[in-house]
């Protein structure tokens, strides 16, 4: 089996990262983690990825300043250099121009915390339990120019508990996002879903 090469992008611990890694590590998982990136020097996950015997790689973007242009440039030729066929956004936190997105088109995924298309954005599960949400969950997402709305790979979701706070509810999320994100990229990896891909049904 001709194994599809993916490159993890992070900006902090990676506890997706290493979801992907672990699944990855199977013989019969159609996708290899060839690379891990970073935007910051010091993110944990850049260990965690080497203790796996996984390439690493960091495109800080202080270096860059205000210059997103030449630091998606270097990013995109760091991931060709390593012969990248899918990209999966895991915790990185830095917004993506449309040029850096259409190059990378059909072959990008994102995990997010919450049932998109609702709570797009940042602070998820805060805004979940300010609009009295009864259920929340996580997605996984083509990545499209704009934020959060790509189409639906994943998507799975809980209930919300009475007393649940930001905190219970992240680490149950959480739990969703390490479920259905090596889901989707082995489902991409097998060329069963493309840049087309149906949208998703919410699980409770």
């Amino acid at each position: 089996m001709i194994r599809k090469r993916a490159a993890v992008l992070i900006s902090g611990r990676g506890s997706n990262m290493t979801a992907l890694i672990e699944a990855a590590s199977a013989d019969n998982y159609p996708a290899a983690i060839a690379l891990v990136v970073s935007n910051r020097p010091n993110a944990p996950g850049l260990e965690r990825a080497r203790d796996a015997g996984i390439p690493t790689a960091v495109v800080d973007h202080v270096r860059f300043g205000e210059d997103r242009a030449a630091f998606e440039r270097a990013l995109d030729a760091i991931l060709r250099d390593h012969r990248i066929d899918i990209v999966c956004l895991a915790g990185f936190m830095r917004l993506l121009s449309p040029w850096f997105v259409t190059r990378w088109s059909g072959r990008m995924l994102n995990v997010h915390p919450a049932l998109l298309p609702q709570f797009k954005g940042l602070h998820t599960h805060r805004r979940a339990l300010a609009a009295g949400a009864k259920l929340h969950g996580a997605t996984v997402h083509f990545v499209v120019p704009e934020m959060d709305a790509g189409p639906i790979v994943e998507q799975e979701s809980i209930a919300v508990r009475e007393g649940d706070t930001e905190a219970t509810l992240a680490a149950r999320v959480l739990e969703i996002e390490h479920r259905i994100y090596p889901r989707a990229l082995q489902a991409l990896a097998e060329g069963k879903i493309g840049a087309a891909a149906p949208t998703g049904k919410a699980e409770s």
